[in-house]
């Protein structure tokens, strides 16, 4: 199945201040995080982004929160944003059935929230370039349990060329001019 503008949304989980130093390859999965946002917004894809504990852990990175505006953001104390009551509420107003998830941790709110999504009937996109954890290792073993949960494991670029589903009108040459080279 595959991904499309018209049914998916872009979710960025937990991006947060005090949590990046410890993460491995912060600076990537934040760059990828932002470029993803960016060509989401493009594309009229809807943004949400949630924060784990903001008064413990920060808010949102400043590379991902200046790109969003402040309704985007849902704050949350369950470490899947599907089992937080407001953030579901939002992710259903939506009314998109593909969810593309992105952020960390990838073993912790990351696979729960996708995991949580799956058993609510939604389509989930993990795009393995923009998530990560503090060891390479439980990102490994996040990847490998959502795949077998029915997580679809893509790359950003993938959720871009679907998103897009074709070359050669003014949408592409735009996306691509800025986005892809």
């Amino acid at each position: 199945m595959l991904m499309k503008i018209e049914t998916s949304c872009l979710l960025a989980v937990d991006f947060q201040e005090r949590l990046m130093p410890a993460i491995h390859d912060a600076d990537r999965i934040v760059a990828n995080g932002a470029w993803l946002i960016q060509t989401a917004q493009r594309l009229n894809v809807p943004v949400l982004a949630s924060e784990q504990y903001p008064r413990g852990l920060g808010h949102t990175v400043a590379a991902i929160r200046e790109r969003l505006p402040a309704e985007a953001f849902m704050e949350k104390l369950h470490f899947s944003c599907a089992a937080e009551r407001d953030c579901m509420r939002r992710i259903d107003a939506l009314g998109r059935q593909q969810i593309v998830v992105i952020g960390a941790e990838a073993h912790v709110c990351v696979l729960q929230t996708a995991l949580d999504l799956r058993a609510a009937g939604r389509d989930v996109y993990l795009v393995a370039d923009a998530v990560s954890s503090r060891s390479p290792r439980d990102i490994e073993l996040a990847l490998e349990r959502m795949r077998a949960e029915g997580v679809r494991v893509v790359s950003r670029e993938m959720v871009v060329f679907e998103w897009l589903h074709q070359a050669g009108d003014d949408r592409f040459r735009e996306i691509s001019r800025e986005f892809l080279r």
